[in-house]
C-alpha cells in the first residue's frame, strides 16, 4: 500500500487561462527541481512534490507530507476531464475551476460547475488575470499584504470583482471565500487569486491544493501494489508504432508483456502489452527525433502511452484493467463501460468522442429538459440519421455530436448540429430548437386561423370601397390576407384581401402593428366605421381546438371575447 499523487482537473471557460496557468506551473517546476527536470506524461504534467516545496517556499515551511506530488490533467479536445471515470466514480480527486475574476462565470464555467456537483468532485477556484485590475501592481507576499500594497481603485475593483465571483458561486449552491479566510475547507470553496500570467498567487493554489489533498483525501489515494487500472484519454495512430493508447493509471501497476482488458466499441476486448512509452521529461522533449521512452513499468498515478495489437477497436473514456480473471474482468470492464444514461422512446440522438463526454453532454441536456432517445460513443453514421427519422415530434430529428464525424452526406430530414466545445454545441442546439419551433408554430398557423382584433384608426381612410382600405392597428393576436372579419354584434364585414406594413405586402400582421389593410366586401361608412374594434371570424370547429391549445394571454381573451359574440345566437357554439 503506498500513497499515490492526486489528479487534478484544470477547467473553466475558454479564454480565462486554463493552458497559461499549466504553462507557468511547468515552467516553475522545471526551474525549482534540483534534478533539473519534471515529467511530462500522456495529457498530464507531474509535479513532484520537492519542486511544488521550492515554489511555495515559507508557504510550507515546517510542514510534512506524504504524498508525493500533484498529477494535472492536460489534454486539450477534451470536456471537463472529471466526466472521465475511473470505477463509475469520477478520474479527478480534485479539480481547479480557473475564473477569469474580470469575466466572471461564463457559460463553460457554469457547466463545469454542474458536473463538479454530479460528481461530487472537490474543487478550488483559481480566479485569475487579477493583472488586468485597473491598477494592480505586482508585488511579492501572500494576497493579504498583497492587497495592502495596492491603490485604493485598485483595491476597490478588486475587492468587488471578488464578491461578485463569490456571489454567482454562492447562487449555485457553494459557499466559497477567498481562501485565507477560511477557518473549515469541509464547508466553504477556497478561492485563490492568481494570475497565470506574472506568476502571483500560483505558489499559493499549489499550497492550498497540497494540503487540501493531504488533509481531505489521503485515504481515497491509497494504491494497492496490484493489477494496474487505468482510463483511456485518447487513441492515436502514432508513426511506426500503429494505433496507440493514451492512458492514465488511476490504481496499482502495468508492466510490459501484461495481459490487458480493453473497453471496445464492440465490447471489451483482451490483448498484450507490447510497450509502455513515456514522453522524456519536458527540458529533454525538444529533441524531435527521440519523443519517448520505453520503461518497464508503470506505476499509478501516472500518463502512459501504450502500445499493443487491436487497440483500433478502443475508445476514449473506455477503462482498461490489467487481466486476473478473464470472465470476471471482461464482465467488471464491460460494467462500467455502460454509460449511465437514460433514454426515452422519443427523444433526439446524441454522439461523442469519449464516454465521459458523452455523459456531461447527456447530463446537461436532461438539466434542460431534453429527451435522449439514443447516446452513444461514436461518429454519426447512416443508421443513425434513419433513427432519427423515425422519431414522430420534428423537434427530435435532430442529432448532437460532439467531437465527432458526419459519415454520411445525406440527411434532408434530419438536423445534425456538430461541435469540439460542448457550451457551444448547446448553444446551436438551442438556437436551432427556437428556430424550428417558430417555423412549426408558424406552419400551424397557416392551417388554422387564430384570434385577431384590430382597431380602425380614425382619420386613416385611404378608399372607402372596392375595396375599402384603411389603417389598421393590431389589438391582439393577429391577422392575415384570405381572413374573414366580423363586427362586435357578430356581423360579416368583409374578407381581408391584403395588407401593407410600410409600403410592403406582408401575409401577416402581429400584435402592436399599424397596417394598412384592403377590405373587400366593406364600404366605409355602412359596414365598418374609424374607431371601430373588429374580429378575425373563426368556425366552431377551429374554435374548439384553439381551445385545447396553449394561446397567449391576449389571443386567449380575443377568443373568449368572440365566443361571447357567436354566442349571442348559439348559446351552444364552440362548446
Amino acid at each position: 500500500m503506498y500513497i499515490r499523487q492526486p489528479i487534478v482537473a484544470v477547467l473553466g471557460h475558454v479564454d480565462h487561462g486554463k493552458t497559461t496557468l499549466l504553462d507557468y506551473i511547468r515552467g516553475s517546476a522545471i526551474a525549482a527541481r534540483e534534478a533539473g527536470a519534471i515529467t511530462q506524461h500522456i495529457g498530464a504534467t507531474e509535479v513532484p512534490l520537492d519542486a511544488i516545496e521550492k515554489i511555495c517556499g515559507n508557504l510550507l515551511k515546517g510542514k510534512k507530507f506524504k504524498i508525493p506530488g500533484l498529477l494535472f490533467i492536460d489534454t486539450p479536445g477534451h470536456f471537463a476531464f472529471m466526466t472521465l471515470r475511473a470505477r463509475g466514480g469520477a478520474l479527478a480527486d480534485i479539480a481547479v475551476l480557473v475564473v477569469d475574476i474580470n469575466e466572471g462565470i461564463l457559460d463553460q464555467t457554469e457547466e463545469s460547475i454542474k458536473i463538479l456537483k454530479k460528481y461530487k468532485t472537490p474543487f478550488v477556484v483559481a480566479a485569475n488575470k487579477i493583472d488586468a485590475i485597473p491598477g494592480w501592481r505586482k508585488v511579492d507576499g501572500i494576497i493579504s499584504k498583497r492587497i495592502e500594497q495596492q491603490n485604493d481603485m485598485a483595491k476597490k475593483e478588486f475587492e468587488e470583482r471578488l464578491y461578485k465571483l463569490i456571489g454567482g458561486l454562492y447562487d449555485r449552491g457553494f459557499s466559497s471565500e477567498r481562501y485565507d479566510k477560511i477557518r473549515d475547507f469541509t464547508r466553504n470553496i477556497a478561492v485563490v487569486p492568481i494570475s497565470a500570467k506574472t506568476g502571483e498567487g500560483i505558489p499559493e493554489l499549489l499550497m492550498i491544493l497540497i494540503g487540501l489533498a493531504q488533509r481531505y483525501l489521503e485515504k481515497n489515494l491509497e494504491s494497492e501494489d496490484k493489477a494496474g487500472e487505468g482510463t483511456i484519454l485518447e487513441v492515436k495512430e502514432e508513426r511506426g508504432l500503429g494505433t496507440t493508447v493514451d492512458v492514465i493509471v488511476y490504481n496499482g501497476t502495468i508492466k510490459a508483456g501484461d495481459k490487458i482488458v480493453v473497453g471496445g466499441r464492440d465490447g471489451a476486448f483482451i490483448t498484450q502489452v507490447r510497450a509502455l512509452l513515456k514522453p522524456k521529461p519536458l527540458d529533454e522533449i525538444r529533441d524531435p527525433t527521440d519523443k519517448f521512452q520505453n520503461v518497464k513499468e508503470c506505476i499509478a498515478a501516472c500518463g502512459i502511452k501504450i502500445v499493443a495489437p487491436e487497440l483500433e477497436r478502443a475508445f476514449a473514456g473506455a477503462p482498461i484493467k490489467v487481466l486476473e480473471n478473464e470472465e470476471e474482468d471482461i464482465r467488471k470492464i464491460e460494467k462500467e463501460m455502460r454509460a449511465d444514461i437514460k433514454t426515452d422512446d422519443e427523444g433526439i440522438i446524441v454522439k461523442a468522442d469519449a464516454l465521459g463526454s458523452l455523459e456531461a453532454l447527456s447530463f446537461l441536456l436532461r438539466d434542460k429538459g431534453i429527451k435522449i432517445r439514443k447516446a452513444e460513443v461514436g461518429d454519426i453514421s447512416k443508421r443513425d440519421i434513419m433513427e432519427a427519422t423515425t422519431n414522430a415530434d420534428r423537434l427530435n430529428k435532430v442529432i448532437l455530436g460532439f467531437n465527432v464525424r458526419v459519415l454520411e452526406e445525406e440527411h434532408e430530414d434530419v438536423e445534425i448540429i456538430v461541435d469540439r466545445i460542448i457550451y457551444k454545441l448547446l448553444e446551436k442546439f438551442e438556437e436551432w430548437r427556437e428556430n424550428k419551433k417558430k417555423e412549426i408554430e408558424e406552419e400551424r398557423r397557416k392551417e388554422i386561423t387564430y384570434p385577431g382584433m384590430i382597431l380602425l384608426l380614425p382619420d386613416y381612410v385611404f378608399r372607402v370601397s372596392k375595396p375599402a382600405i384603411v389603417g389598421v392597428r393590431v389589438v391582439a393576436g393577429e391577422i392575415r390576407t384570405g381572413q374573414k372579419l366580423i363586427r362586435d354584434d357578430g356581423k360579416q364585414v368583409g374578407r381581408i384581401k391584403s395588407i401593407q406594413s410600410d409600403k410592403r405586402s406582408v401575409q401577416v400582421a402581429k400584435q402592436g402593428m399599424e397596417v394598412a389593410v384592403a377590405i373587400e366586401g366593406a364600404t366605409v361608412g355602412r359596414q365598418i366605421k374609424p374607431g371601430q374594434t373588429l374580429f378575425v371570424d373563426i368556425s366552431q370547429e377551429e374554435a374548439r381546438k384553439l381551445q385545447e391549445m396553449e394561446l397567449s394571454p391576449d389571443e386567449a381573451d380575443v377568443l373568449d371575447k368572440l365566443i361571447k359574440i357567436k354566442r349571442k345566437e348559439n348559446k351552444l357554439w364552440g362548446a
